[in-house]
């Protein structure tokens, strides 16, 4: 008897794959297929912040958001009261967009002028004695318990704590011990609380956060895998080991699922790379290598990725003022053509010109995404013939501009005739 049929094969008189041959493969590829799953789970779906605004924790109080967005507000009707004052500090034609990008920033600077806050117990906190840090913890998770309470909380807020080094140690796991359970006292962890681990150069430093994390969840009675964190890239051993492996893709590994963000280290990655002072700067050839290595390593496991910062201040006159607009603008929008969809903002003056950049961004490309998506679910075709994945980064664009604010679903939805829910759906979420 032919081994053909031994083993079963079904043919129409030609030459067939057997069963054998058949339950090979599925015995090779089940495995690869529960690998697939668990590290490249994709997006979650939830809003991604665009910004972190980093505090000093001596510096944060109750306050803070609103005289952030007090400040802010100022800024802009100091300098750029009208948009052609805008339009002429971006060096920006587009009065229609402008215009109507104006209008939104004003708002969104008044009704939720920081998505994300950060209190820092790291290099913009420095070394404190014990007592003052302890003190410094307790009161920030207070605070945040309070915000979250009465409403008056970003959509995202937490700490940075100092690094996994020998040096400081046990400084940042008893500031994050003392922050953590305080939050439990004071009414639980707030859903959209945010950890980050600075200065990382090896995975087991990340695997050392995650034990901690998993005993702190297990003596609170928390779910497991409840705290994730960001994992912060500063160092040039977290870009390229001195394996010549890419140390970052083990680090989201080390995780085990629960890094939510790989943040660039504008400053200190530049220096580790030995570049001067002066030349330090999102768009370096290093910070740009840095971030392609990040973004290749972070795609498709569902951990996003944020952009660093300027030291560069919007403060004095309108004329200096224009000129670190133009800069942080220009920079901003560099990233977001780059996939970068957040940074850091360092000073309340930059929060006008994220936002202009952010918004028209989103709006400016809203009309021609849209009609790609609508012809694309109407299989209509049109100029472009879209493919589903870029169906999902349209939809994505999309979403991410209702998110912030840029967008609205009314305008969205008669654009493109989908709902929040379809769109959710094109977009894999």
């Amino acid at each position: 008897m032919s081994q053909a049929k031994q083993d079963g094969s079904k043919s129409g008189g030609g030459a067939s794959f057997s069963e054998t041959a058949r339950a090979a493969v599925e015995a090779l590829l089940v495995p690869v297929d529960a690998e697939l799953t668990r590290r490249y789970p994709g997006d979650d779906g939830s809003r991604q912040p665009v910004h972190t605004v980093y505090v000093p924790a001596d510096a944060f109080d109750a306050d803070t958001v609103r005289s952030w967005g007090a400040q802010a507000l100022a800024a802009f009707d100091a300098h750029a009261a009208t948009p052609a004052q805008l339009a002429q500090a971006l060096g920006v034609a587009d009065d229609e967009l402008l215009a109507d990008v104006h209008a939104r920033v004003r708002a969104k600077l008044e009704r939720e002028p920081v998505e994300d806050l950060r209190i820092d117990f790291e290099d913009g906190y420095g070394p404190r004695p014990d007592a003052e840090e302890d003190e410094a913890a307790v009161r920030s998770a207070r605070l945040i318990a309070a915000a979250v309470a009465d409403g008056s909380a970003p959509p995202y807020i937490g700490i940075r704590i100092k690094c996994m080094e020998a040096a400081v140690r046990d400084r940042g796991i008893r500031t994050l011990e003392l922050f953590l359970s305080t939050l439990l006292a004071e009414g639980g962890l707030p859903e959209g609380l945010v950890l980050t681990l600075p200065k990382v150069t090896y995975a087991e430093q990340v695997t050392a956060l995650v034990r901690l994390l998993e005993d702190f969840e297990q003596r609170a009675g928390l779910p497991a895998g409840r705290i994730g964190f960001e994992i912060q890239i500063e160092t040039t051993q977290a870009i390229l080991g001195a394996d010549g492996r890419a140390t970052v893709a083990r680090m989201i590994e080390a995780a085990e699922g629960r890094a939510t963000g790989l943040h660039y280290g504008t400053f200190d990655y530049s220096a580790s790379c030995g570049v001067s002072a002066a030349y330090q700067s999102m768009d370096h050839p290093v910070a740009d290598h840095a971030k392609a290595v990040m973004q290749v390593a972070a795609a498709g496991t569902g951990v996003r990725l944020s952009d660093g910062s300027t030291n560069v201040i919007p403060t004095g006159p309108t004329e200096q003022v224009h000129a670190a607009w133009k800069l942080h603008h220009d920079l901003v929008r560099r990233s977001l053509a780059r996939a970068y969809y957040q940074g850091w903002d360092m000073h309340p003056a930059h929060l006008p010109t994220r936002y202009v950049a952010v918004y028209a961004f989103y709006r400016e490309g809203l009309k021609a995404a849209s009609a790609r998506l609508a012809a694309y679910v109407a299989k209509a075709g049109g100029d472009v013939m879209d493919e589903p994945a870029t169906a999902r980064a349209l939809s994505g664009y999309v979403l991410r501009g209702l998110d912030c604010g840029a967008v609205d679903l009314a305008e969205v939805t008669g654009l493109t005739g989908l709902d929040r829910t379809q769109l959710d759906a094109l977009a894999g979420r």
